[in-house]
């Protein structure tokens, strides 16, 4: 094993020892006394247990009203507007069928909301997206809170349906549960053509038609987006978590093997519940050594910076604190090892032709940076995850991948890879601490210092740009009041393109901001996630147009070179939108999120950490303290009102 993988599982293991001993005392409670009862619903009064089965088809009622068949709940987020979920429309009587024919009774036991990042991009909906997170963890809880269930099947895909999952799950700790991936659409117009077609749009020299039909032929059918977005990190990451059935990642929707995988996965809900020889609760497999080896997956394919927010959300879920700094130190001994768009020009299914999630998996467990001894969905150990399904004779078998990557322009072995470190890294300076993903910035951008152009709305870059005041000149955006606390910290697509435009015309650019951009900020150096927030009294609110940033991501360091004194006498400038101006949309119905957003380094996220409430643990949500750490009243200026 590495040793500093090694270390920094350890570090993580030591750091959350009271909160994960407190979490896991409770999960085991609850895992005993499943076993010694049978199926959870037998225990329930006549008429609770009446009410679950009332509305039950007929080949279900006995099953459902006897107590010997364990109960599986199917929690979905299929809606047919978001293409990646589209698929799971058929996937309940699928799944109800296998777990019947595996001994076991299936009923849907709720649904979670499933919202389109690429639909509400640059647009108010936006401003919901990372709230929805918890919200589908609070309704995966109400989905698994009626004591009917002994298993979970979870279908979810995109970018914070399956962190929302994830965390529900685990407050389920004591049961098992597999996620059900629905697999990528088929490559449609090539990434290239279509970067190329946005910049073209943003420069005036196509239309609208023009790019709303290359846009129609990327994302053309049911199934995920085919760029290496938050999306297919989920899918990556629940793979080398050991939460999906080994090699059913990035299999396309709607063909027999997809079908088969669909249904194993529910006939293998039924063997590990607590009443099968092989029980596997979701709260003991995610551990700290299964948490690493999401992060490794992370760094060593350059997935979406969105999961260093999601991956302190999630591992504080189990009662594990991870921090910046073990993914800061995890990147530097992580090599990147995939060339996925926007990193690259394939797409997931060209990764899957390469060699895919078995060739990665097995290369990083060869290699000792990944943890090979975990629990998994398919038993014991990450080797099974070498292993890629297919259908002999219309039977579903696994069968070793061998050979290493098809493609080395796609995927390389750890011995040979497009570099020696991760494709994230964390930068800090005198602004905070910010996520820089470098993975497809040419070396030559990586270093920029340039003046200052501060803008408190996404909105207001994108008319400076078409104005043409941004032509010509180097400099450093600064898009601020875009964190948790302000307006949900939306993602900034919008921004890359008019920005790619200005540096493939010679100008030095960057962006630095509170807010997200999922990895998508691609060629265009960015520092983004800063903490703390302009909302949260925040350095960056004392930013002035002029001021000269330095942002060095190979370095790690993020400078506003202002000299202190000048800081000190400075007031921040501007704030955050008030609750009376932040409507619309539904809007106002999160306006408690933003007071109770946590930070980015800590997920930015309303849950603190489980177990923390034990008395073990003492007093606070269980993550780290840090500065910065108060919030600004909104609708009120920076500094004046900061509690």
């Amino acid at each position: 094993m590495n040793h500093v993988i090694q270390e920094i599982t350890d570090r993580i293991a030591e750091r959350s020892a009271a909160s994960r001993t407190a979490y896991l005392e409770r999960i085991r409670r609850e895992g005993e006394a499943a076993r010694a009862k049978g199926p959870a619903r037998a225990h329930l009064g006549c008429a609770n247990l009446a009410h679950g089965f009332a509305g039950a088809p007929a080949e279900d009622k006995p099953a459902l009203r006897g107590s010997a068949k364990p109960g599986v709940a199917i929690v979905t987020s299929y809606n047919d507007m978001l293409s990646a979920h589209q698929p799971y429309e058929t996937y309940p009587p699928e799944l109800k069928q296998a777990v019947r024919k595996a001994g076991g009774v299936a009923q849907v036991a709720g649904g979670v909301p499933a919202m389109c990042d690429g639909i509400t991009q640059g647009r108010a909906g936006m401003e919901l997206s990372l709230y929805s997170r918890d919200v589908i963890a609070m309704s995966t809880a109400i989905a698994l809170s009626h004591d009917m269930f002994d298993a979970s099947l979870l279908l979810g895909v995109c970018d914070k349906i399956v962190p929302g999952l994830f965390i529900g799950a685990l407050h389920f700790g004591h049961l098992p549960a597999i996620f059900v991936p629905a697999g990528p659409m088929a490559s449609g117009l090539p990434n290239k053509v279509k970067a190329r077609t946005r910049q073209l749009f943003a420069e005036g020299k196509v239309g609208r038609e023009e790019l709303l039909d290359a846009e129609a032929k990327s994302y053309h059918s049911p199934g995920t987006c085919t760029f290496y977005g938050t999306a297919n990190s989920n899918q990556a990451l629940m793979e080398v978590m050991g939460l999906h059935l080994p090699g059913s990642t990035f299999v396309n929707p709607h063909t027999e093997l997809r079908h088969a995988l669909t249904q194993a996965a529910g006939r293998r809900a039924v063997e590990i519940t607590a009443h099968g020889a092989e029980y596997t609760p979701i709260g003991e497999l995610v551990d700290e050594k299964s948490i690493v080896n999401a992060c490794v997956a992370l760094l060593a394919t350059g997935g979406s910076t969105n999961h260093t927010l999601h991956l302190v959300a999630m591992a504080a879920a189990a009662g594990i604190v991870l921090t910046w700094d073990d993914l800061a130190c995890l990147s530097e001994v992580v090599p990147s090892l995939t060339k996925i768009y926007p990193n690259g020009q394939a797409d997931v299914n060209h990764f899957r032709d390469a060699g895919g999630m078995q060739v990665l998996i097995g290369d990083l467990l060869d290699e000792g940076l990944l943890h090979g001894d975990v629990m998994t969905v398919a038993g014991p150990g990450l080797d099974r995850y070498r292993e890629a399904p297919e259908l002999v004779d219309g039977e579903l078998v696994w069968a070793p991948v061998t050979g290493g990557s098809k493609d080395l322009d796609v995927l390389r072995p750890a011995a040979d890879p497009f570099s020696a470190d991760g494709g994230i890294h964390m930068v800090e300076g005198n602004l905070g601490r910010a996520v820089s993903k470098v993975s497809a910035v040419k070396p030559e951008h990586l270093v920029i210092e340039a003046p200052a152009k501060v803008f408190h709305d996404q909105l207001d870059l994108l008319k400076a740009f078409e104005a043409g005041e941004l032509d010509g000149q180097d400099f450093v955006a600064v898009i601020r009041y875009q964190g948790p606390s302000a307006n949900g910290m939306p993602e900034l697509h919008k921004l890359t393109s008019p920005l790619a435009v200005l540096l493939d015309r010679g100008q030095r650019v960057a962006i630095v901001t509170d807010g997200r951009m999922s990895g998508a900020s691609g060629k265009v150096p960015a520092a983004i996630h800063l903490s703390p927030e302009a909302a949260d009294g925040g350095p960056i609110a004392l930013v002035r147009d002029g001021d000269v940033i330095r942002l060095d991501s190979a370095a790690g360091t993020l400078e506003l070179r202002v000299p202190a004194e000048e800081l000190a006498r400075r007031t921040p400038e501007g704030r955050p939108l008030s609750d009376a101006q932040w409507v619309g949309t539904g809007r106002e119905l999160f306006a408690a999120f933003r007071r109770m957003a946590g930070h980015a380094e800590q997920g930015a996220g309303i849950f603190g950490v489980s177990g923390a409430e034990s008395p073990h643990h003492g007093p606070g949500l269980g993550f780290p303290a840090e500065a910065g750490s108060s919030h600004l009243e909104t609708g009120a200026p920076v500094g004046a009102l900061v509690r």
